[in-house]
């Protein structure tokens, strides 16, 4: 929330971010009207055209707020492991890094943020629009994270690691956006509702194992591998 000394106009762009920010939780990028968003923050059309001037506008910002603080951070713990000295960095420290700084955002986040639905449903959400905002606004850190993989993995072919990246990021989105994992820990661990930590502590062993296994052997690549639109980790 903004602070009480914010002006009408902040508090009023504010109200905006956080209605869509619910509705892009509930209902994804394109069943999220701007009426709806209107309905919601209490404001009318005008208001929404003057702070951001259109749909895709104020979903970059709504986007770009939370995302930008977690790629910024995701690469500096990159630039910290690899100026560690070790080189390749192994997977455990490149899920690391992914996953620590998610973690922490998550934590800090406002109450009328749930971080990890949020970023779990950026990820998969299908609407070509997102998805092109999302690959142009974070390549350098997709590319960054991509290269790591390959030293980490030298026994791959670079087709082969797309696919084991697309895998884990379709897991990690999968469970991430869904209400499923968290009922389920629920079940486990009564008393912690909502464990962002177990989750991805779990989730890590699966991810570990899926990247590191023997690559496949295929008699034929190209009738294997059928064309297919972009991966998670290439459109990101």
């Amino acid at each position: 929330m903004p602070p009480k000394s914010a002006t009408n106009a902040e508090r009023t762009r504010e109200r905006i971010l956080q209605a869509t920010e619910r509705l892009f939780l509930e209902h994804g990028f394109d069943g999220t009207s701007l009426r709806l968003i209107t309905a919601a923050a209490g404001v009318n059309l005008g208001a929404v055209n003057y702070h951001f001037g259109s749909k895709d506008a104020l979903f970059e910002a709504m986007l770009a707020r939370r995302l930008d603080p977690l790629h910024a951070a995701r690469l500096a713990l990159l630039d910290e492991y690899q100026a560690a000295g070790q080189a390749p960095l192994s997977c455990e420290q490149l899920l690391a890094a992914l996953f620590k700084p998610a973690l922490a955002l998550a934590r800090e986040a406002s109450p009328h943020c749930d971080f990890l639905r949020l970023l779990g449903r950026a990820y998969v959400d299908p609407s070509p629009v997102l998805r092109k905002l999302l690959a142009e606004r974070y390549a350098p850190a997709i590319a960054r994270f991509k290269d790591a993989f390959a030293e980490a993995l030298p026994q791959l072919s670079r087709q082969e690691l797309s696919w084991r990246l697309h895998f884990m990021m379709g897991a990690l989105a999968y469970t991430l956006a869904g209400a499923d994992a968290w009922r389920l820990i629920a079940a486990i661990q009564p008393e912690a509702e909502r464990d962002d930590e177990l989750l991805l502590r779990r989730l890590t062993p699966f991810l570990l194992a899926g990247l590191q296994a023997p690559a496949p052997l295929l008699d034929d690549e190209s009738r294997t591998t059928p064309h297919r639109a972009a991966s998670p980790e290439e459109s990101r």
